[in-house]
């Protein structure tokens, strides 16, 4: 890695369409949690898209923005110096469309429930959500390249996957 990490900016995000991705359009660039608004961007985009978007549209969505998201991470970690910024939220978005996806139809209260364990798995990073992050970290001061990248989208999908078996664990329970 050359040079002190960069403070992003929506100036440094202007610049580079893998930013403008990588930073979820602006949402990364919150001073506080962005993650977590990252996430909350994700839910309201997710609203305002669904009446729309198939089941068919939502995974091609899913699955082309992890792919060009790979990218875009990438890119915007290596123009930030950073392996895994927490202004990158394009993975909470993605995984947060996945979760609001298979859930679907639910009501407000099971996204907002949604939500909750999604962030929890996300930021305390428990289990195989530590391990999914844990693996894909590069050595320190290592060049930042495409393996980082790609955990930056994996742990979320991760934290994905635990909230979703949360969920059907509950729904199984309570069946």
């Amino acid at each position: 890695m050359s040079g002190a990490p960069v403070r992003p900016t929506a100036a440094f995000m202007a610049r580079h369409l893998a930013r403008w991705i990588a930073l979820g359009f602006g949402s990364g660039l919150a001073p506080r949690a962005p993650g977590t608004v990252g996430t909350l961007w994700a839910w309201a985009a997710f609203a305002v898209m669904s009446p729309w978007v198939s089941d068919l549209a939502w995974a091609l969505l899913i699955l082309i923005g992890t792919l060009v998201g790979w990218w875009a991470c990438t890119r915007c970690a290596q123009h930030l110096n950073t392996p895994d910024p927490g202004a990158i939220v394009w993975d909470e978005v993605l995984a947060f469309w996945l979760v609001l996806w298979l859930i679907a139809p639910a009501s407000f209260t099971a996204q907002a429930v949604a939500f909750g364990l999604f962030r929890f798995f996300d930021a305390a990073k428990p289990g195989p959500v530590g391990w999914a992050d844990r693996l894909f970290k590069g050595e320190r001061g290592a060049p930042i390249g495409w393996r980082q990248g790609l955990g930056i989208l994996v742990d979320d999908f991760v934290a994905a996957g635990c909230t979703l078996a949360v969920i059907a664990l509950y729904r199984f329970l309570m069946g």
